[in-house]
This record gives structure tokens, C-alpha cells and sequence, in this order.
């Protein structure tokens, strides 16, 4: 090789490199993604307050517009929400014979500890193949914990609010229709959270479709549209797209033909496809590092099913969760920790580096346990340690990642009243935020210590987000940035 072009390669490499560095700071800065820089909860560069009320340490309030539990992304010095704005439009629902109601979602748990439990039974049949609009709609429906079928038209739109003052910047609303299912009654209708990569905004809003928007301007680049989806009693949608690199990975699980997809995040033209025999799930992908390789792991009832990024093609597998899978995998040192903690709530700790096949009863499940497993909130990893929910009740565990242990005796956390937000740590503290507005800030460590009981005037079903010295809660009405003088 030429001196020249031997020259011209090396510092092709060292740009290439040194931007990937700047990205990979630059993400470490920043909350782009619904579970943090690392797709744990943690946020290692942060040190937001401790302490705060309505009156102390709350920089901004907003009232943002419609309604959601999409948790907020935030690049420099913009926050993205996705919102879903009820209009004055009413439009009769189509009439459908499977209206008469389904007795075991009927018996589903409305509130308290198993608040948000449907029934165990999936709530339609899996249909075939649809051309166009994949997934159809259909599926049973009736039980109070069911919403009532929407009637109004809905505008679905994202923001860029201002981090210093919380104004809008501005407002793109990409999709104005009928919702096809009411959801959950403790659901919404804008439940996904968008990802960015600090150039692109990616909008997921399941049925509603994908979009990928210049983050500055807010303009439409690309969209697609996947169908409508039939979830389980008609009880929502949930899962948030993944992005690594320039790799967008979408999962579409529900009651029809279901199955995960990867695109190109700059054109949206699709990478490869694959199909999965698995009912609804809420949960959100991860995208690990396997020996040089990278996967991505969705957890399932079926099975745990790590795809290559690359390929599509399925590395590894592994049964044992129960159903209703919602918290989203972690992972550290090469193990995954995937969870559901349905009717029959399980934990498994998958050692996945090197791994192939099926992992279903071999030494790569380091350990399991069914008690202290959350339901909808997602766990925190910190160091070495999980934090968890029990069910979606104020029962607090700390887990040894490495043994499987209880770091300490399980805590009751009161004055919290059910908790959906995934947990979120910084600067030596866990934050748990209650469904009523309370939120517990706890020592990070081997031993249980309470440091603050907050409370503020709204509830909270989205998670918390936190980036340098601000914590922002996106509550059912407002938008919060607590931080510090």
C-alpha cells in the first residue's frame, strides 16, 4: 500500500473512532433512550436533588397537551415528549359482534398490588397473514379494567420543549385518527417513548405508526406504518423502539401474526424480519455485545430470544417466563436479567456471552426466583446490585445481580400508593415514583436507608428521566425539571 493511502486509511480510522467516542460521550450526557445512556435506568454522569415539592427545587411546571405515560427523551438542550391530544371530532365506533364482554377480563385486578393484571387468557384468537395493515383488529373485550372504545378522533403528536424554561419549541403532529382499541383503563394512548441518536428523532406510536424526525426542525424524513395491533384485552401498547448506530429495531408483539423488525435509521428501509410465535408484550429490546458480535434480546412468554443485529438470525433461546412480560431486560458482564411478574412471576439470570442454542434448563440460567419481581416497572441496575418492584405495589427489593440474594430484607415503601415508572439511579441514589405523586429517594448500597420522601401535585406513570442536575417527571397533566439552584 502506498505511504499515501496508508496515511489516508489511519486517519480515516482515527476520525472514525474518535467520533465514535464523541457519540458514545455525547449519549452518556444525555437521556436518549426511555431507560438511559445504558438501558438500565442509571444515569452515571448525573446528580439531580434530593429534595423537592411544589414549592422547592422545581425550576419549571408545564401542562403539556393530551395526555400519554411516554417517558421523555432529552439531547442538549431540547426534551421530546410524544403526546396524544383528544380533539372535539367524535366518530361512532364500528359496531362489533365480539362487544359482549370476556368474564376473565372482567375479574381482571382494577387497582392496589396487582393493579393493571389481565386475565390470563390472551384476548382474541392469533389470525393469519393480512395483506397492507398487518394485525387487524378484533380480539375480546368487556371487564372495568378495559378503557371504554375511543370515540373521538385523537391528533398524535410529538414536542421539543426548551430544557431551560420547558417552552415549546415545536409541535409536529404526525397522525390525526380513531384509536382502534380504548386500552387499559390505566393506560394511554401515546405509551411509547421516542429514542434519538443526537441527528434523528425516531416516534414510535405502535398502531399509530413510525416516524423519524429531524431533530431540530421537527420535519417528517420517513415513516412507516405496521397495522393496527389487537393487544391482549384490548389492554394497550407499550413497547419503544431501539436504536444502535445507524440499526432501528422495532418489536410488534400482540394477538396477531407477530414479529420484530430491523430498518435503516436514515432511509427507514427494512434490514431483515423475522416472525415470532409469541402473544402481546409490553417489554422494550436491548441490544447487547457477544463476543465481538451484537444481539438483540426481547423477552417473551414463550421464549427469551436474542436475535444478531446483523442478520436477524436467532443466536440463543431460552424459556421460563410467565406471561404479560412488560419490564424490560438488563444487563451486566455478559448476563441478561429478563423478568415478568405476572400470574406467574419469574426472574432469570441468562449468561448469554458465548452462548447458542437452547438455554432452557442449563447452567446458562445462573440463577431464578419468583418473589420481588416486578409487573410493569422496569428494574434498576446499579453496580452490581438490582432494584425492583414487587408486583406494582410499594414493596421495594435489592437484589444481588451476581447470586440472585437479597441485599437486604424487603422494604415497604410508604406513602407510595402503586408504582408503574421504572426505577432511576444517580450519584449514589435510587428514585422510585409512586402512581400518587410520591417519590422515595434511597441510598444506593448494601444496607436499606431512606433519604427523602418527595411529593408533588400530579400522579406518575411514566418514568423518570435525569440528565446532569435535573430530574424530569412527566406526569398525567404536567411536565416537571427539578433541579437544584
Amino acid at each position: 500500500m502506498h505511504t499515501s493511502t496508508k496515511r489516508a486509511v489511519i486517519l480515516s480510522s482515527l476520525l472514525t473512532l474518535t467520533l465514535a467516542g464523541r457519540a458514545a460521550g455525547d449519549a452518556a450526557q444525555n437521556w436518549g433512550h426511555w431507560r438511559g445512556p445504558l438501558a438500565c435506568g442509571l444515569a452515571p454522569q448525573a446528580d439531580p436533588p434530593t429534595e423537592w415539592s411544589e414549592t422547592k427545587n422545581v425550576r419549571w411546571k408545564v401542562k403539556l397537551p393530551g395526555g400519554g405515560h411516554a417517558t421523555p427523551v432529552v439531547w442538549g438542550d431540547r426534551i421530546y415528549v410524544q403526546v396524544a391530544i383528544k380533539t372535539d371530532k367524535e366518530v361512532a365506533p364500528p359496531a362489533d359482534a365480539s362487544d359482549e364482554g370476556d368474564d376473565e377480563a372482567k375479574n381482571a385486578a382494577p387497582s392496589g398490588e396487582n393493579a393493571g393484571e389481565p386475565a390470563d387468557r390472551p384476548g382474541g384468537s392469533r389470525s393469519g397473514n393480512r395483506e397492507g395493515r398487518e394485525g387487524g383488529r378484533g380480539g375480546r373485550r368487556g371487564g372495568p379494567s378495559r378503557g371504554a372504545k375511543p370515540t373521538h378522533v385523537h391528533q398524535f403528536a410529538v414536542l421539543a420543549l426548551d430544557r431551560k424554561t420547558g417552552g415549546e419549541v415545536w409541535r409536529k403532529v404526525v397522525r390525526e385518527e380513531l384509536p382502534h382499541e380504548g386500552g387499559h383503563t390505566d393506560a394511554s394512548q401515546a405509551s411509547g417513548s421516542p429514542t434519538t441518536d443526537g441527528e434523528r428523532l425516531y416516534a414510535y406510536f405502535g398502531s399509530r405508526g413510525l416516524y423519524c424526525l429531524d431533530l431540530k426542525s421537527g420535519d417528517v424524513l420517513w415513516e412507516k406504518d405496521f397495522g393496527d395491533m389487537r393487544t391482549r384485552n384490548e389492554f394497550g401498547e407499550g413497547s419503544s423502539p431501539v436504536l444502535h448506530g445507524d440499526t432501528l429495531i422495532v418489536n410488534w408483539d400482540h394477538e396477531g401474526d407477530s414479529f420484530i423488525v430491523a430498518l435503516d435509521g436514515k432511509t427507514g428501509s427494512q434490514r431483515w424480519r423475522q416472525a415470532r410465535d409469541e402473544a402481546t408484550t409490553w417489554d422494550t429490546p436491548l441490544v447487547v455485545e457477544n463476543n465481538g458480535k451484537l444481539e438483540v434480546i426481547v423477552t417473551a412468554s414463550t421464549r427469551v430470544r436474542a436475535y444478531d443485529l446483523a442478520t436477524g438470525k436467532v443466536v440463543w433461546e431460552c424459556g421460563g417466563l410467565g406471561s404479560n412480560c412488560i419490564p424490560s431486560p438488563v444487563q451486566r458482564d455478559g448476563v441478561v436479567y429478563a423478568m415478568s411478574g405476572h400470574r406467574e412471576p419469574n426472574l432469570l439470570a441468562i449468561r448469554f456471552r458465548g452462548a447458542s442454542g437452547d438455554l432452557t434448563g442449563t447452567d446458562a440460567v445462573i440463577w431464578s426466583r419468583d418473589n420481588g419481581v416486578p409487573y410493569v416497572p422496569s428494574p434498576l441496575l446499579y453496580d452490581d446490585t438490582l432494584y425492583q418492584i414487587e408486583k406494582n405495589a410499594n414493596v421495594f427489593y435489592a437484589i444481588d445481580a451476581v447470586t440472585g440474594a437479597d441485599r437486604y430484607e424487603r422494604q415497604r415503601l410508604e406513602q407510595i400508593d402503586g408504582v408503574y415508572a421504572s426505577l432511576a439511579g444517580a450519584a449514589g441514589r435510587v428514585y422510585v415514583v409512586g402512581r400518587n405523586g410520591v417519590t422515595k429517594v434511597l441510598a444506593h448500597g448494601k444496607e436499606f436507608k431512606e433519604l427523602a420522601t418527595n411529593k408533588l401535585d400530579d400522579g406518575f406513570e411514566a418514568s423518570p428521566v435525569i440528565v446532569g442536575n435535573e430530574l424530569y417527571l412527566r406526569g398525567r397533566e404536567n411536565l416537571y425539571c427539578i433541579a437544584g439552584n
